[in-house]
């Protein structure tokens, strides 16, 4: 094993000139390489929260899990008012490459941080080496902007009731554990949410770093066309996509995908829900490692 190989993730905070602040996260793997991959989450959690899946890989492999815009303990500002939607998180992962990544990485994400990775290695196709996305965020152009074609009321809904306070990190760990969308999850995949998703508040108690308001913000605000993006990277594409309830959805698409020939692969999970990367993390990691070699 190399020398310089730490078993446990690094924090990080990466200053981005220009951005108004900093964005953080976890770093795994040997710090005598470039960094592989950049790891971007889904609405609502952070980089932690995919820990378990990603350290395997940190033997041979140097691993940035970032916390997005508004997420986590990244400290870049998360204005609602006038938002410019996902272009934000695209402009930030341009800015963490150029800052932080000294070759072309792989570029990976899940459910939004999928898409903004594609957004991000369309403006700079040059600094990615290949995209692996986890059930990411598309809609046919005809439904870009109706809310409703993607269940985004329902979803801003349960953002906006989302719990925002518990008394600590165990109770919230025990609240989520085998219920909604944690169903699927193991207590390590959950714990390590809960650790990077609530902060200490000033009473004691613990509150979540991703405002419920941010959170269904994101679901609100889109404002990018993914397939004009597709056409506009460089690389190959992996896309692995849950069986149900998919947020990869490209009907009336398909001419679209077909022009990207032979560099994009997309495969559907069976008995798998938009929380693949947590149901299947043998898949993603042989993804991410495929990708890394590709």
């Amino acid at each position: 094993m190399n020398a310089s190989f730490e078993p446990e993730p690094r924090a990080r905070s990466i200053a981005l000139p220009g951005r108004g602040g900093a964005m953080a996260g976890i770093e795994m793997g040997p710090l005598d390489r470039p960094v592989d991959i950049v790891f971007s989450h889904a609405n609502g959690f952070n980089g932690r929260t995919y820990r378990s899946l990603l350290q395997p890989l940190a033997a041979g492999l140097r691993i940035l899990a970032v916390d997005l815009r508004g997420h986590g303990a990244s400290t870049l500002p998360a204005v609602i008012d006038g938002r410019d939607g996902w272009a934000e998180f695209r402009d930030d992962l341009q800015a963490l490459l150029a800052q932080a990544c000294t070759a072309p990485v792989v570029l990976a994400g899940h459910s939004m941080g999928g898409t903004a990775s594609l957004l991000a290695a369309a403006a700079e196709p040059a600094r990615v080496h290949a995209l692996a996305l986890f059930d990411p965020v598309a809609v046919p152009q005809a439904q870009q902007r109706d809310a409703a074609a993607m269940g985004g009321s329902a979803l801003v809904q349960g953002a906006l009731r989302r719990r925002a306070t518990f008394p600590d990190h165990r109770a919230a760990v025990e609240a989520y554990l085998g219920r909604g969308g944690f169903r699927t999850w193991s207590e390590a995949q959950v714990t390590d949410y809960v650790t990077a998703g609530f902060s200490a508040a000033a009473d004691g108690q613990v509150t979540l770093t991703c405002r419920p308001e941010w959170e269904a913000s994101n679901f609100r605000s889109h404002n990018y066309d993914v397939w004009r993006a597709f056409a506009k990277t460089r690389c190959p594409i992996r896309i692995l996509c849950a069986a149900e309830g998919s947020t990869f959805r490209t009907e009336g698409q398909e001419a679209d995908l077909a022009a990207l020939g032979d560099r994009l692969v997309v495969e559907t999970i069976p008995a798998t829900t938009h929380f693949l990367p947590m149901e299947r993390p043998d898949l993603v990691r042989a993804t991410l490692a495929d990708c890394v070699a590709a």
